[in-house]
């Protein structure tokens, strides 16, 4: 089948609009591919929030995300949301489900092939959904690290950005940045930690998801023009940030399925020094276009080499590995060895 004569159902999460005003990755890349696959002339309607912004065809029971308005009951919209497709599944040559794992419990009461990327397993009770089924269901998963011994993956795509969307810049100001969720799976204590064993100015941006964890971990330490909490930004905010600093901290305390934010600043030349877990290895060339570090001590070490870096070689690694033209390439060859078969 040629790419254009396809048809897909692209199914969105509902915690946020696609794309995203702020946060919302799934959604985010969600909406990248969506909206180059219409560029390539595929038929696409996007299953999402009614305020989402899309060239695809729009269809929609959910006003808004539930994150954003939340007088909005989740699971009662999601039913809602997810059935909306489901109930239209003749119309259209796939499902691609980029909603988790409660999709696959309508697949096999539709005959359109349903392929699910799997934006990673929030924990191991999710695993049953996924291999109940697993023969008749299709699996991307975004890094090889992130892949489950007891599945069967179709292939594996990385993640692309908008490169349009990241400046490079050769000339970055004197500032760490942490950009991600204040939550311990990302390390913003340990984040501090680095920045005050160096003595640098560190600033901090994104959404506080455990408000503990904030105020005992991060609250104490806000300092102007040391330690900086600026809350979550949007796009234009984000690329100064990022473009400008000197280096991304990014010491993850769990196995990261892919990691956006590390993208996204290697895009802008900023190189990243992460702790070596997850899907790390797999973003960042050990040394080349970044560091992977096993512990605080190690991180702080490398900070303070991070001028070894080459900020070029950063651009370079996301425009040959992970611009959102490469990402949607990698689908159309997914979708047609479906089809195909």
């Amino acid at each position: 089948m040629r790419c254009t004569d396809m048809k897909i159902a692209m199914l969105s999460p509902i915690a946020w609009r696609t794309p995203p005003v702020h946060y919302g990755p799934w959604e985010q890349v969600t909406s990248l591919l969506t909206e180059e696959l219409v560029k390539l002339g595929i038929e696409v309607t996007l299953f999402a929030t009614g305020n989402s912004i899309t060239q695809s065809r729009l269809q929609a029971v959910c006003p808004a995300g539930y994150e954003e308005d939340r007088n909005i009951n989740a699971k009662v919209w999601e039913s809602l949301h997810i059935s909306e497709c489901f109930e239209n599944a003749h119309e259209f040559d796939i499902i691609h489900n980029q909603f988790d794992f409660l999709p696959l419990t309508y697949s096999k009461l539709v005959q359109t092939p349903v392929v699910s990327t799997i934006h990673g397993f929030s924990s191991g009770s999710i695993l049953p959904v996924y291999k109940k089924y697993n023969e008749d269901s299709h699996y991307i998963s975004i890094s090889n690290a992130d892949r489950s011994e007891e599945l069967d993956y179709l292939t594996t795509i990385y993640h692309g950005i908008d490169l349009d969307q990241f400046t490079f810049n050769n000339n970055p100001q004197d500032y760490l940045l942490f950009y991600g969720r204040i939550h311990h799976d990302k390390g913003a204590k340990e984040a501090i930690a680095i920045a005050q064993a160096l003595g640098k100015r560190l600033i901090m941006a994104g959404i506080i998801q455990d408000e503990h964890y904030f105020n005992q971990h991060v609250q104490p330490h806000l300092q102007p023009g040391k330690i900086e909490y600026i809350g979550s930004v949007g796009s234009d905010k984000r690329n100064e940030l990022l473009s400008n600093a000197s280096v991304l901290l990014h010491p993850i305390n769990f196995s990261e399925p892919f990691g956006l934010s590390v993208v996204e600043s290697m895009a802008c030349g900023t190189p990243v020094v992460a702790f070596n877990k997850g899907s790390m290895p797999e973003l960042i060339d050990n040394g080349r276009d970044g560091f992977l570090a096993e512990n605080i001590e190690e991180a702080i070490e490398m900070v303070k080499d991070i001028h070894s870096i080459n900020r070029l070689a950063c651009r370079q690694k996301v425009e040959n590995h992970f611009s959102k033209e490469r990402m949607c390439q990698n689908y159309v060859e997914a979708y047609k060895k479906i089809l195909d078969k």
